[in-house]
């Protein structure tokens, strides 16, 4: 899967895709994460990107024709209908459900703003996607599509060490996950739950349900709604 970032700061994007599970998928060919430098399509010798808001107002906005060329650019090389999401606080809520959504495309492409945003003429025309990680703002949209391009990959077949792992933790089926416990089988004095020491899958099966069923209605009564009525 290819992951392609236009933004001003492709630095903090590919020093924060190098490791870990991002950066052994990336070695292994499973994903690809390139990025884009917007102000290389800038149109002025100073290598401005930004000018000040019509109407007045406090702070910058990004200009269109940077943006749009720096998105075209990416267009060309994943395709014209590769979809594009804009990270801002005034999209739709980042969830697992989109995540697993997104993961079944072959190629991404993330715009990241700053300033007070990017001129409204280039997101009408270039965007498909509007997303929010969180109803808070960030000073750009580098860290939001960090957060989706991991959550995303790890969906990818292979990334993963263990492909099951991702059907059966956090939100699946709208449930929390149940707690984990390693060795030792004593520490401080608590002890793991007998049951995982059993061997008796099913009884094991039913614990961590019924624990997911638990700590989702403390944790998250939003989502055992859902859960319930599926």
């Amino acid at each position: 899967m290819n992951f392609h970032v236009c933004t001003l700061f492709p630095e903090m994007i590919e020093q924060g895709c190098q490791t870990s599970i991002l950066g052994r998928a990336s070695k292994n060919g499973l994903i690809q994460i390139e990025t884009t430098n917007i102000r290389d399509f800038s149109t002025n010798k100073h290598m401005k990107v930004d000018d000040y808001p019509y109407g007045g107002g406090a702070g910058m906005v990004m200009q269109a024709e940077p943006v749009y060329a720096a998105c075209e650019y990416a267009k060309q090389k994943l395709g014209e209908k590769t979809r594009v999401i804009y990270l801002t606080p005034q999209g739709n809520v980042f969830h697992q459900k989109m995540a697993e959504d997104f993961a079944k495309e072959e190629s991404l492409i993330f715009l990241c703003g700053h300033y007070e945003g990017i001129d409204e003429r280039v997101l009408e025309e270039v965007v498909t996607d509007y997303v929010s990680i969180g109803d808070y703002v960030l000073t750009g949209g580098e860290l939001p599509a960090m957060v989706m391009i991991d959550a995303i990959a790890r969906l990818v077949p292979g990334v993963l060490n263990n492909d099951v792992s991702a059907d059966i933790e956090s939100f699946h089926d709208n449930l929390l996950e149940y707690p984990q416990y390693t060795r030792p089988p004593v520490w401080h004095d608590k002890e793991v739950p007998e049951v995982l020491l059993s061997g008796h899958h099913a009884r094991i099966e039913e614990w961590r349900y019924q624990c997911s069923l638990e700590r989702t209605a403390k944790w998250r009564p939003d989502l055992l709604e859902k859960h319930k009525s599926k």
